[in-house]
Parts: C-alpha cells; sequence; structure tokens
C-alpha cells in the first residue's frame, strides 16, 4: 500500500494516445468502457473551463442493487485524499490569520505530543517532509469512533522514518497532526473551522465531514449517498467498514463532483486569500535540488505533455477521486468512483487528456 500511495506523487502522470476519437466523445467512450467492463460500479465526471461547466455526466450506479443511477450534482462520494486540499484551504486561512505559524514547532501547538529525535514543523507536516510514518497493517480501515486527538495513540510512540527535512514520505497521519494543531491553536473543532472558512464561503453545500459514529449519513432529501464498494472476484461487494471522522483532514470528507470544481474555480478566481499566502501552498518542496512534487497538501506538478496543474489523487475504503486544476486552460477536473482502488488511473489520465486537447 505505501508503495501504491509513492506512486501517485512521486513522478509524472502519463497520458495516453487513441487516434480513433477525439476530444469529448472519446473521454465519454473512455467512462462508458470503464462501466461496460465492470471495471467500476459507478462515476461522476464534472468539468469546468472559464468557469462555466464544460462537461458533466454520471455513469454506472451509486447503488447497484436498487439500479440508483450516478449523477454528478447529487451523488455523494468517499473523497479520500482529495480531502488534504480542503484542509490545506482551511491551513491557509489560520496562516493568514496568524493563528499558525507554517515554520512554527508542532509541538508549540501541540506540547503534550511524545518527542521524537528530531523536531519538525507544521510545513513539513504538510509538506510530507516530517518524516511521520503511513498507515501499518489495518490501519488503512480503522472502525473506531476516535475523535482527532484520541486518534494518535495510534501512531504517536512511533520513531520518524528520518530525520525531517530530508525526505518525503506520503501518508495522511500528517494531516491528523495538523488538523489537530489547528484545534489547539483556534479552541475551534476543525470540522466547525472548516465549514466556517471552506465550505459555506464558497457555497459547498454538498460536501461534508465524515460523522464520529462511522456511519456517514446524507440529511439532504436531494442528495443520494453513495453505496461504497470493493472489487472482488464476481464484481464488487461492499466495502469494509471503516470510520473516518479522525481523518478528516487526510481523507475523510465526502462531495459530489460539482462541488470539487467549485474549490478548484475559487482558487483560479482569486478567491480564497491573497496569492502571497496561497503561492507557498501550490509550489512544489524541494529535497536535494528535486522537486517532490508535492506543496503544501497540494499535488503540484505537469502532465506528460508538460501542462502545469495542481490538485489531489485520492483513495480511501470505498472510494476514489481525482481533483485537477490546470490554471493555462483555465479548466478544473473533479471525478469521483464509489469503489476502493479500481486501478483506473491510466484511464482517468487519458479521460483528462482527451477534454484538454477538445
Amino acid at each position: 500500500m505505501l508503495s501504491y500511495f509513492k506512486d501517485f506523487f512521486a513522478f509524472k502522470r502519463v497520458v495516453g494516445e487513441d487516434v480513433q476519437l477525439q476530444g469529448l466523445a472519446k473521454a465519454d467512450d473512455l467512462l462508458a468502457h470503464l462501466i461496460a467492463t465492470k471495471k467500476i460500479p459507478g462515476l461522476a465526471i464534472s468539468v469546468l473551463k472559464n468557469g462555466e461547466s464544460y462537461f458533466q455526466k454520471g455513469y454506472g450506479f451509486a447503488d447497484l442493487e436498487k439500479s440508483i443511477a450516478i449523477h454528478p450534482e447529487t451523488s455523494v462520494f468517499r473523497i479520500a485524499s482529495v480531502s488534504k486540499p480542503i484542509a490545506a484551504t482551511a491551513l491557509a486561512h489560520m496562516v493568514a490569520e496568524g493563528i499558525i505559524d507554517l515554520d512554527a514547532s508542532f509541538y508549540t501547538y501541540v506540547p503534550y505530543y511524545p518527542k521524537k529525535e528530531w523536531d519538525f514543523t507544521i510545513r513539513q507536516l504538510a509538506s510530507h517532509t516530517a518524516g511521520i510514518r503511513g498507515y501499518l497493517g489495518k490501519e488503512y480501515a480503522l472502525n473506531n469512533p476516535y475523535s482527532i486527538k484520541e486518534s494518535i495513540a495510534v501512531f504517536k510512540d512511533s520513531d520518524l522514518l528520518f530525520e525531517p527535512g530530508t525526505g518525503y514520505h506520503y501518508n495522511s497521519y500528517d494531516w491528523v497532526l495538523i488538523s489537530l494543531a489547528m484545534q489547539e491553536a483556534s479552541g475551534v473543532l476543525f470540522e466547525e473551522y472548516v465549514s466556517e472558512k471552506v465550505l459555506q464561503p464558497l457555497g459547498l453545500k454538498s460536501t461534508f465531514p465524515s460523522d464520529i459514529s462511522g456511519i456517514d449519513t446524507i440529511e439532504n432529501q436531494e442528495l443520494q449517498l453513495t453505496t461504497f464498494y470493493s472489487k472482488c472476484a464476481i464484481g464488487f461487494k461492499a466495502a469494509i467498514a471503516a470510520n473516518n471522522h479522525y481523518k478528516l483532514a487526510g481523507g475523510g470528507y465526502l462531495a459530489t463532483a460539482t462541488d470539487i470544481t467549485k474549490i478548484g474555480q475559487a482558487y483560479l478566481d482569486h478567491k480564497i486569500l491573497d496569492f502571497s499566502v496561497l503561492k507557498q501552498f501550490l509550489t512544489s518542496e524541494m529535497l536535494n535540488q528535486n522537486p517532490t512534487y508535492y506543496g503544501l497538501g497540494w499535488q503540484v506538478s505537469e502532465d506528460a505533455k508538460g501542462r502545469p496543474y495542481y490538485g489531489h489523487i485520492g483513495n480511501g475504503v470505498g472510494g476514489y477521486a481525482n481533483f485537477f486544476v490546470y490554471p493555462e486552460q483555465k479548466m478544473v477536473f473533479s471525478i469521483l468512483v464509489n469503489c476502493t482502488n479500481p486501478t483506473i488511473q491510466k484511464v482517468l489520465d487519458r479521460v483528462v487528456d482527451a477534454i484538454l486537447d477538445s
């Protein structure tokens, strides 16, 4: 699993070639084929260009047994690590307000965390260069009703993997620690601060934190929570139970495809704070003069055709997500799937490439 996550961010995404179909027709064909060949149960895609809807469609089912169709505006998915840009946006607000200093020691805000061989900063946590370990064994799918503060018991006694600032190791525990620091620094629950500073101002009415009970529910009758699946030998089965509340910042939010594109558009429209604050979040960290392709909560890279983008890929229990912002093309992509690790990233890269070329 660790090598799988490493592959997400250490290299450029690959785009494919197909001379038979082009543009939106090619993208539509590729996505429909994923359903026809039972690669995934359902998928929603929403693409904005110049602030307007450019391509938006649902494929397959939110619930296979009930034959409930996917719709980009009403089908709610687990977005996994696409939660990180949401958390990073909230962190940027705390930085702008002077509540959090990115270069301050983590212990400034959480002095009760066990001391390690080396100190590490909020910036190092946000850029995955602090040396915090990732999931071990069944931790990927914990199903305990932990609060953020309680959850650090899972990993707090582990040694750092390396001296902070000397290596890169992608993981979600970094953002568990950041969200804890944000709570301690502000005196406000992490999810409440995110709602106040990010969800409400951006009009994200279809984005929700996982509930501490571990039973994700949607009160809005106009929305439909997708069933979460995993692949099996005969097709798909219900994904194992998992409680993602404790890792809201790293992978615990749920959303519709259209809500995710609103986040990207807000960045393109410079509606999130002054760019001097955001620039450091959207700039790749460097290690030994080489880019990590990761900023602060954002994947920052270019695709194989040299087009710069920022965003995130997410993989979690019962959910897979792509979120990309292409500033030069003024395009935002959101692709959500209700299945654990469907191994379709190469196809999704071809979809994005086809739409960019349309």
